[in-house]
């Protein structure tokens, strides 16, 4: 029963990772309920752990101008996805119609 509901959520945030919200926050979550019984999964907790860490740790020594990029590049990664998926399934009816989106 953990296999299954651990991969639930596991494929719950892969599918959610390039919208906007926890899509890797779930991933991870998924991860420590399988990591309770099985070993591969808690070694791919670890090795996430660890490269999450040594990602925020170079990103905190770079100079503002690189956080600030990054954090563009990453809204700009994330608007350019929210688009794609509103032009593929349309944009919902509650929307309302100032916004600019196509319709």
């Amino acid at each position: 029963m953990v296999g299954v509901v651990g991969g639930l959520v596991v494929a719950l945030g892969l599918v959610t990772i390039p919208l906007p919200g926890p899509g890797w926050l779930t991933v991870i979550a998924g991860l420590f309920v399988l990591a309770t019984e099985f070993m591969w999964a808690e070694r791919l907790l670890e090795f996430t752990k660890r490269h999450v860490s040594a990602w925020t740790e170079w990103l905190g020594r770079q100079p503002v101008w690189v956080r600030l990029a990054v954090g563009l590049l990453t809204a700009a990664f994330v608007c350019g996805v929210l688009l794609v998926v509103l032009h593929v399934t349309g944009v919902p009816d509650w929307v309302p119609g100032w916004v600019p989106l196509w319709r």
